[in-house]
């Protein structure tokens, strides 16, 4: 259950434990992923000042114990929030420190979070793109919303680009999409824009026939996420890739 382009287990938002004190997202859930030569799965969020920072929620407050939005607050104002249980202290990064932290030491599946409206989803493809053209390490970019990993290309990133995605049945995900587009993301009918180079699959969903017709053609399949041993082998036979949490994916045999 390897792949060239994901040769070892991907650590879900970093290899993170929040009753230790390792929060998702954080630098030390990246040191500790590194320190287990796991790759690392994490999120970028836009703030209002144009910067991308390494946060998985659009709300500030789970994480952060603030309110609002990420994209209302300022890059210096993300990364002076402590986040919540952390033992380290850690804060929120930005793009350009999370990249000056990892340094190539290890593989990275970024994924670009959906944002409110086209100039944000522009802006953080353009911002995504330039900071990944001076960045050396081993980097992938993904996203649910294949606008953004269309842009991204045309921003100049020439790396690999995934498409996230599910099966889109339940309305309570993604409720303002109408059934034409959820018909084309369950499908994967956007590629001839996107033209993705492999695929996050939710692990409930890696029987659809759109993940099976690309995967037998090459594309390199990630699914997301798994929490066990037991769910690690279920996935085996459908997945080149696991994005894990919770548990040592090398105790899997």
């Amino acid at each position: 259950m390897t792949t060239q382009l994901f040769p070892r287990p991907v650590a879900h938002r970093g290899l993170h434990d929040r009753a230790a004190g390792v929060i998702e997202n954080s630098a030390s859930a990246f040191a500790a992923a590194i320190a287990g030569d796991f790759a690392i799965e994490c999120d970028l969020q836009l703030t209002s000042d144009g910067h991308a920072v390494v946060f998985h929620d659009e709300k500030l407050q789970r994480l952060t114990g603030e309110s609002g939005l990420v994209s209302g607050r300022s890059a210096a104002e993300m990364t002076a929030m402590t986040l919540l249980d952390s033992k380290a202290g850690d804060r929120p990064q930005t793009l350009e420190a999370f990249l000056e932290q990892i340094a190539g030491r290890t593989l990275l599946q970024i994924e670009l979070k959906h944002q409110p409206d086209a100039a944000a989803t522009r802006q953080l493809a353009k911002t995504v793109a330039d900071a990944l053209a001076r960045y050396s390490g081993p980097v992938t970019v993904e996203s649910f919303d294949p606008r953004l990993i269309t842009l991204v290309r045309e921003f100049g990133f020439a790396g690999p680009r995934g498409i996230i995605t599910h099966d889109y049945a339940s309305k309570d995900h993604e409720p303002s999409l109408t059934e034409e587009e959820r018909y084309v993301l369950r499908h994967l009918l956007h590629w001839h824009e996107t033209q993705f180079d492999f695929i996050s699959c939710a692990k409930d969903a890696l029987a659809l026939p759109a993940i099976i017709f690309w995967r037998t053609l090459g594309k390199p399949v990630t699914a997301w996420t798994i929490r066990s041993p037991v769910e690690a082998e279920a996935v085996r036979p459908y997945i080149d890739q696991i994005v894990f949490e919770g548990f040592n994916p090398d105790s899997v045999s």
